[in-house]
Order: structure tokens, then sequence, then C-alpha cells
């Protein structure tokens, strides 16, 4: 049944689940916010294990988007990918995700990052730490299991007393965003899965998968219950030619202008590079992200004349059965899941039937559960 408000759909067949393959809801910039509930139902409709929900400060509210999710889907995985522990009360959090527990089913995972330095020194709010991060999701497991949190003093704040209700027992897994060791290495400690950035190479992700489970191993953890996703931007040959700019490199170069040092570094690659990007006539004073305002000339001469090529390729590009073949790549490396980034579900299709072809059947993917920061029901 089409949910209330969603777009009418095509009847589409029944089609096996993938939980081991995700989409992003709205994926990248929207002024549209509705348009989430027909990509959630057709996404479910294909197969799709799980939808992720990046959130932005405009109309891209998680705890919004994540119940439009729930109730567009009855079977997918939901995750917010990623907010921040800072920019709401732990109280807050927590409520939200244990409403989302209980109206999803079960399906839901809070997804949470570092975000921005810039962005919260303008916002006026603490940069986040990793303390911080690791005390919040104390604080809030505290809640979950129904306990309270009283004359607490830590580096993610001073709270006299927190309490939901005692008689909570929810079950809730906790995904970290991360890209440097640091994060990966904490992650490892804490949370119940893990998502990589996007851009990061083949050698990149197989690393970031030993730090994590090396870290979970040294926390006293079973470092293979930690769920990892490799998020691939996939962008085909299908899709027009001014979108593949956009998704591919307007997002990479996006990246570049956040945080650029920290991706480089990670993934080993050049730092002058970085500096020739940053210095690039176009770059210097860009009057916003060029995933959202470049032009088809501004991305041209960024993918011929600025990034190098070997940057843009750690992606999934080319025909459908070329991308679907780059999600083997993703568990090869070591990742269990894999975030398709940067497409709409509809753009999807023919890389999930090339995928169908070729998924193995000697991996567990089936075994995977539903919700995306668990790897065991």
């Amino acid at each position: 049944m089409t949910p209330p408000g969603a777009p009418e759909l095509p009847e589409l067949p029944e089609l096996p689940e993938l939980p081991e393959l995700a989409c992003y809801g709205l994926a990248g910039h929207s002024a549209t916010p509705r348009d989430l509930l027909g990509e959630v139902a057709l996404a479910e409709s294909l197969g799709l294990g799980s939808v992720f929900l990046s959130e932005r400060f405009n109309v891209k509210d998680a705890g919004v988007m994540a119940g439009a999710a729930a109730a567009a889907s009855t079977r997918m995985g939901i995750a917010t990918a990623a907010t921040n522990h800072n920019t709401r009360h732990p109280l807050v959090t927590a409520t939200m995700a244990t409403t989302m527990h209980r109206l999803s089913g079960g399906r839901y995972a809070l997804g949470l990052g570092r975000g921005f330095d810039v962005l919260f020194d303008l916002m006026g709010i603490e940069r986040v730490t990793g303390a911080q991060i690791e005390d919040a999701v104390g604080i809030l497991r505290t809640l979950w299991a129904g306990g309270s949190v009283a004359g607490h003093e830590g580096p993610a704040g001073s709270y006299p007393y927190l309490n939901q209700d005692s008689s909570f027992d929810e079950r809730i897994p906790v995904l970290m965003m991360a890209i440097g060791d640091k994060t990966l290495q904490l992650a490892g400690r804490v949370a119940d899965g893990v998502v990589l950035h996007t851009f990061m190479s083949d050698e990149t992700v197989r690393r970031a998968v030993e730090v994590v489970r090396n870290a979970a191993a040294d926390a006293g953890r079973d470092p293979h219950a930690v769920r990892v996703w490799s998020v691939l931007a996939t962008v085909s040959d299908e899709v027009p030619e001014e979108l593949r700019l956009r998704k591919l490199v307007g997002r990479l170069a996006t990246y570049l202008q956040g945080y650029g040092e920290v991706l480089v570094r990670t993934n080993g690659w050049d730092l002058a590079d970085l500096e020739r990007f940053r210095a690039d006539d176009l770059v210097v004073g860009y009057p916003g992200a060029f995933d959202a305002v470049g032009t088809v000339e501004d991305l041209t001469h960024l993918r011929d004349h600025v990034l190098p090529a070997a940057w843009l390729a750690a992606s999934a590009t080319g025909s459908a059965a070329d991308c679907a073949a780059r999600i083997t790549d993703q568990l090869d490396a070591g990742a269990d899941s894999v975030v398709l980034h940067g497409a709409t579900p509809t753009e999807l299709v023919p890389v999930l039937e090339e995928w169908r072809a070729i998924r193995p059947d000697d991996r567990g993917l089936d075994d995977l559960p539903a919700n995306p920061g668990w790897m065991t029901a």
C-alpha cells in the first residue's frame, strides 16, 4: 500500500531483500523532503536492506526524516547517518531514538559523528571530541536501559538528573561515522556499527576495517560483532552527465572544502594535490558547496584540471555491471555491508539487477539483520 502522501508507484514484483546494501534518502541537497516517502517505498520494493539519512540544518532534520522513513516502509532498516550529540540535549536524543525504535519495530539505528568544527564555531556550540561522543553514548545507553543519570559531570556535559522510564529495556544500536584512525578506534571500542566515509580507496577500506576490528578486540569485544559499512559513491553511466558531475566531482570537491586534509591523509594521498585544489582560482572564495551550486563548467574544470583521477576513482562508475562489481571489491576489502551513496533508488535499479547476477551465496549475506546497526539478530 502506498503510504499517505507518497506518490503513486508502479506495481513492482516482490524482490529478495538485500540486507547487505543500503541507499541514502534524499541524497545530497534537497528542498522537497516529502520526496523521501516515495524514495523509501521504492527502495524497499527493490529489495534494498536499509536507508541512511544524513542531517542538514535546512529541511533535513534527522528525527523527522527517520519517522517518515518508518511510516513509508515495513521491512527496511533505518539509520541516522549522521547527527551530532551536541546539537540536541541527550534526553531529547534518547527520546528521539526510543520513539523511532518502537515506531519502526526495532529497525532503527542512531548514527553519531563528529561534524564540522567550523560550523559549530559559527553556531556557538562546543566542538565535538571523541571523549564527548563516548560519554554521550554511555548516557544514552543508560537511559535506554531504564537507568537514571544523576550528578553527571563528564566530557558530554553536566546533568543533575536524567531519566526516561525505569521500565525501559530498549536494544538500540549506535552507529559511528569515522574517517581517521582515532575515530575508527573509538568506534571499535564503543559502537555497534561503523560507517566509513565516501571516497575511501579499497586499500583504505581494508585498513580501516582492520583498525576497527583490532580496537574492538583490545576492548574485550568480539571484533566481528561490529558491523562495518563501506560507503561507495555509485554513479553509473545511465545517470545524465550533469548529474554524474554533481554526484561525483561535486561531492568530492565539497568534502575537500569542508575537511579535505582528514580525507586526504586517511587515503595516503598527496597533500600537495589538496593544496593545489585549495589554491585554484575557482575554489578560492567559491560561494557555496560544489555539489549544491557548482555549474557544469565549474565541475568539468575540477575534473579535468584540478582533482587527481585516482581520487575520483575511489567510487563506482561506468556501466551498471561495473558498479555492481565494485560492491564485491568492498566486501573483499572486509566491509560487511555497502551503502550505495549519491544515487536515488530509481538510479540504482540497473545496478541492483547486475548485483543479483553476481551476488555471492557463501558470505552469509542473507543472515544480516534488517537493522543496519546489528551484525546478528
